[in-house]
């Protein structure tokens, strides 16, 4: 089944639900509870987990933290920012600032989410009365901004330590192949480019969209249980050695759930997204893959989704056994795997987005030839 919007008591959203009840027994006028988070490494900020009255006036929403002026510095000074009068940014080119006053917001207070001297993001508070944000609300608030920030930052926090642990674990493996350097950022990102495509048509929340980011980066760690005879291999693999490269997806089922028990992080939001992206992205839409022969729609939603992205970028990375192929001749491949190996909507999704691949791939940049 795939881990949807379908939220339960489990998730960040629905525990932010309970926050923003909590908050609106004191003021009722706060119709938007938010949160956005800031990704340092491509200075992207993007919608995360809203509680919205009436609907949210922003889904799958991001922009340059630098395209923002406003945000960028508060960004800076760590401080709180109160509007009391939100008509005030009509005439400014803000898309998000257009759209809650579109929405009928009349006001709103602003609170940077910092933790350990790092900048994580913004807690949003917009009520619908003018002049509602009064220093005895802001002090109220400032409390539940605090918790709300302190929830995403402490899920995170924990999600960093899995990926750590997995980084030292390869370290004292001496693991070494082409999942190194910028590769699994990239496919990371490119996963987040099909999800964002996807979000509307299958209902995935913002929520759902930043745990893949997340989690993609994880799908191959059951490669640290392959032994380098087999993993560094330079050639084709025989039949028995193909076999043993193929239990890394089971041997990475095993290790998930050493190191959710070991972390105790059973009850993080999502948990099931990482299970699923480590045992079926190398299934295949005709059940060919592996481990299961799942066929098509048996394959979770975030499986098929990592699967593109990592195929992708390692078709158009360079290694030391070959030189990158351009965006062209991947995109004509994963096309023409369509509906055998690969999901066709996640192939059309990433085909889409040839403008923020480039980006991505210029940012992370790396070559193994001189």
């Amino acid at each position: 089944m795939d881990t949807t919007a379908k939220e339960n008591h489990h998730t960040i959203t629905a525990r932010l639900n309970d926050i923003h009840r909590d908050l609106q027994g004191w003021l009722p006028a706060v119709k938007r509870l938010a949160v956005a988070l800031y990704d340092a490494e491509t200075d992207v900020l993007k919608t995360f987990v809203n509680s919205t009255e009436e609907g949210s006036p922003l889904d799958h929403y991001q922009a340059k933290l630098s395209d923002v002026r406003s945000l960028q510095q508060l960004a800076r000074s760590r401080q709180p920012r109160t509007i009391n009068d939100l008509s005030m940014l009509s005439a400014g080119d803000s898309a998000h600032s257009q759209k809650i006053i579109e929405k009928g917001y009349l006001s709103s207070h602003t609170v940077p989410i910092v933790h350990n001297d790092t900048f994580h993001g913004f807690v949003f508070f917009d009520a619908d009365e003018r002049d509602y944000f009064t220093d005895a609300a802001v002090h109220k608030i400032d409390i539940y901004a605090q918790l709300v920030g302190l929830l995403c930052v402490t899920e995170f926090n924990a999600i960093h330590t899995l990926q750590a642990a997995v980084k030292t674990a390869r370290e004292i493996s001496q693991f070494r192949d082409e999942e190194t350097g910028f590769h699994l950022i990239r496919m990371a990102n490119f996963s987040r480019l099909i999800a964002l495509d996807l979000a509307d048509r299958h209902g995935l929340s913002d929520e759902y969209i930043e745990f893949l980011f997340y989690f993609a980066p994880l799908h191959d760690i059951g490669k640290i249980a392959i032994p380098d005879t087999i993993l560094l291999k330079p050639g084709r693999f025989s039949e028995d050695e193909l076999a043993v490269m193929r239990q890394h997806v089971s041997k990475g089922g095993e290790i998930v759930d050493k190191l959710i028990s070991g972390f105790h992080m059973e009850h993080m939001p999502k948990i099931d997204m990482l299970r699923n992206i480590v045992l079926y992205h190398h299934e295949a839409m005709d059940g060919s893959g592996y481990p299961n022969r799942l066929e098509g729609a048996a394959i979770p939603l975030e499986a098929r989704i990592v699967s593109v992205a990592d195929v992708f970028d390692a078709l158009t990375s360079d290694r030391p056994y070959k030189k990158a192929w351009d965006n062209d001749e991947a995109f004509a491949y994963l096309q023409d795997k369509t509906d055998t190996v690969f999901d066709a909507e996640c192939v059309a999704a990433l085909c889409r987005q040839r403008t923020d691949i480039e980006e991505i791939q210029k940012r992370f940049q790396e070559s193994y030839f001189g």
